[in-house]
């Protein structure tokens, strides 16, 4: 046990700094990234000019200014330098133009040096420092040649950066199967895990092509209702439990997570149809042993 001078009570804990940020995105559906508005009243969809890692670079603000608490950001941030002017909004304009003028040249580049790469996206800092372009390939790719290529064209820095599918489905967008634009090309900041479970507790139908997104990995929806199907299905009693029923002891042999439903095959009556009772009108009393279960029906 401390000594009580060694102990701090929690009403002489000293709260946490409360910090004013400012939430910055650099693309649609990108991620929001924190800065000190440095006195500026920022409100959500102004454009501002932020000071970065790569230089100088042109965002909008994703929502108006707020107090976080210190422990929720790391320190000390970046800051904002100014409202965007006109001027301003002309350069991202003539950025823009760039970039689509440094994707076709890099395409005919990559095809003059028979690179096994496909360009997704091309990116110009606001200062036009660099230039980043963004590529997927299978295996690796030796692009040095590429880089001196593309340095004496425009006269920049040159960056390459190899990404992930789901980073190419990101950049690029398109529509899922179910008819809206993918989620994260509209809204979702980073990739979540997502695994087959999933799938399996929500009685999807494990067929990949159905439960695959365009970039050919488990969709991302997947995990937006799991904690609800975890939550439902612990309540639920398991297919081949032995529960008791107002009509008798019988076995589950289908369950319903969100409608609260089992199905119960009444041992009294083998040969009937499974009657269905609310999960909460039958009670667990056991569990049918495996061999049971592959124990052949008697004729």
């Amino acid at each position: 046990m401390l000594p009580e001078s060694y102990l701090i009570k929690p009403e002489e804990m000293e709260a946490p700094a409360r910090v004013r940020i400012c939430g910055v995105r650099f693309k649609d559906g990108g991620k929001v990234y924190f800065f000190d508005p440095d006195g500026l009243e920022i409100k959500a969809g102004q454009s501002v000019i932020v000071e970065t890692a790569r230089g100088l670079e042109y965002g909008t603000a994703a929502y108006d200014n707020k107090e976080v608490s210190s422990v929720e950001i790391i320190t000390p941030l970046k800051k904002v330098i100014r409202l965007a002017t006109n001027e301003d909004a002309i350069h991202k304009k003539d950025n823009d133009a760039k970039e689509k003028e440094a994707f076709r040249v890099c395409e005919e580049m990559i095809a003059q040096h028979g690179l096994e790469m496909k360009l997704v996206e091309v990116e110009c800092t606001f200062d036009n420092s660099k230039l980043l372009f963004y590529f997927t390939s299978e295996s690796r790719v030796d692009f040095r040649d590429l880089v001196k290529d593309l340095a004496s064209v425009f006269r920049t820095r040159i960056e390459l950066r190899q990404i992930g599918i789901r980073d190419e489905a990101k950049m690029i967008g398109g529509l899922g199967v179910c008819g809206r634009p993918v989620c994260c090309h509209t809204f979702l900041e980073d990739f979540g895990q997502v695994s087959i479970k999933m799938a399996k507790e929500q009685n999807l139908s494990l067929n990949t092509s159905k439960i695959s997104g365009t970039c050919g990995r488990l969709m991302c929806c997947l995990r937006y209702e799991h904690e609800t199907y975890e939550d439902e299905i612990s309540k639920t009693p398991k297919v081949d439990s032995l529960v008791r029923t107002g009509d008798g002891d019988g076995v589950v042999v289908e369950t319903m997570p969100l409608r609260g439903l089992v199905k119960v095959q009444l041992s009294q009556n083998p040969d009937a149809a499974p009657k269905v009772y609310q999960r909460d009108d039958v009670k667990l009393i056991g569990y049918v042993k495996k061999e049971a279960r592959s124990q052949p029906k008697q004729q």
